[in-house]
């Protein structure tokens, strides 16, 4: 768990690791809840990311679901310990989505990734759009430094216009006056994207003031 995620009651860890029960499976997730004073943009994040409905997925569901299979959070997750070692455990040297190429290499590796929707947390991020601009830069960086995992599972472009769709319904119903905030969101996250894509051509000072984690470029 991160430091900002709280347990939503008491059963939540047990909840979690009940996805153990089932051998193939090697890691597990639970559900992200927003916290009490997330903005609307930041709940449906939540909501999209996190829906109600637990699944267990394995490598046969890439053509379905594409890089979405290996979608994994740490701010809430456990792992079988043997199975992380036999995947070389946590890679090194990665500025983030170090839970999601974890859950990509136990795929590969034939173990399963369990969502366990009934276990849950609370933990979301009320973003400036500078600090989504950042967040979607180094997430371009890392799809960049990890070419096997867009090789392996397919690119996000599907699952970014399935978010935009899905948040502007939901702004419309709770929330229209954001709408134009987050339009501008989106072209600040795709801008960002391309430009961490790209950063093996971008000068070290000019990456270090993109990116949310400049520590990563020491």
């Amino acid at each position: 768990m991160t430091q900002d995620a709280l347990l939503a009651d008491v059963d939540a860890l047990q909840k979690l690791v009940s996805a153990f029960d089932d051998p193939t499976v090697a890691c597990a997730f639970g559900r992200q809840l927003p916290h009490a004073d997330a903005s609307a943009l930041a709940a449906h994040a939540r909501l999209f990311n996190y829906p109600d409905a637990s699944r267990v997925v394995s490598l046969a569901d890439k053509d379905r679901l594409g890089l979405k299979t290996c979608f994994m959070s740490n701010s809430f997750a456990a792992y079988r310990v043997a199975d992380l070692l036999a995947v070389g455990g946590f890679p090194s040297h990665v500025i983030l989505g170090e839970d999601m190429a974890v859950a990509a290499r136990l795929l590969l590796a034939g173990k399963q990734v369990a969502y366990q929707a009934e276990a849950c947390a609370y933990h979301s991020h009320n973003y400036t759009p500078l600090e989504d601009f950042r967040r979607y830069f180094d997430t371009g960086v890392f799809h960049a430094r990890e070419p096997w995992l867009l090789d392996a599972f397919g690119g996000a472009s599907g699952e970014g216009l399935r978010f935009v769709k899905s948040e502007l319904r939901y702004l419309l119903k709770h929330a229209s006056w954001l709408i134009p905030s987050a339009l501008q969101r989106t072209v600040l996250k795709l801008l960002g994207y391309r430009l961490g894509r790209a950063e093996a051509r971008l000068p070290l000072a000019l990456k270090k003031r993109l990116s949310m984690f400049s520590g990563f470029w020491d």
